[in-house]
């Protein structure tokens, strides 16, 4: 089995390469890459359930949630250890393919750096096949506070309440499918 993964994304004016490597089942994921075209500032982030791209980014379906449970974002735990304040979050406690949000510069590019232990290339729950999308709008996190934000004094807010509540525990309310490309087993490295 190859410990690497490769994703093109590609819409109509957003394109990309993001690289998935995990050196054993054990290990978390190490998600690298670049993503151009984006517009200045947060975009959500998301490996999705099906590597189908028939009707554009859109018939890669829902985010991939083999556990079912609600919209989330991953916890930033180098940042805030969690066991300082493990207590209030819950990490796991999210879709397998939340993976928050990548942050365009002023020139609209994304710079992918994220180490995810619930991404894996290994066994039932492979994302190898899957389609990974990067969205026009800030994932709200399912309107959950993590680490990092809650650390850092700075917090989302406002996008995931009344009338956009229930699409903030689906889809945080990153809005529509910029690019996508199917996640592939590359070269082992």
């Amino acid at each position: 089995m190859s410990n690497c993964a490769v994703a093109v994304l590609r819409g109509d004016d957003v394109c990309g390469t993001v690289w998935i490597k995990q050196s054993s089942e054990d290990k978390p994921a190490e998600i690298t890459g670049e993503i151009k075209g984006l517009t200045p500032g947060r975009h959500g982030f998301h490996i999705h359930q099906y590597g189908d791209s028939t009707n554009g980014c859109t018939s890669a379906g829902p985010h991939f949630n083999p556990s079912e449970k609600t919209h989330g974002g991953p916890c930033v735990s180098h940042k805030c250890p969690k066991k300082f304040l493990g207590f209030l979050f819950q990490c796991d406690n999210r879709h397998y393919g939340d993976l928050g949000n990548v942050k365009a510069g002023s020139d609209g590019v994304a710079k992918v750096n994220i180490t995810d232990k619930l991404v894996t290339l290994y066994g039932k729950h492979s994302v190898i096949g899957r389609s990974m999308v990067v969205h026009a709008d800030e994932d709200d996190l399912g309107n959950q506070y993590d680490i990092y934000h809650l650390y850092y004094s700075k917090v989302i807010s406002g996008k995931g309440v009344g009338d956009k509540e229930e699409e903030s525990k689906k889809t945080g309310n990153a809005g529509a499918r910029k690019a996508c490309g199917v996640i592939a087993l590359a070269a082992p490295q």
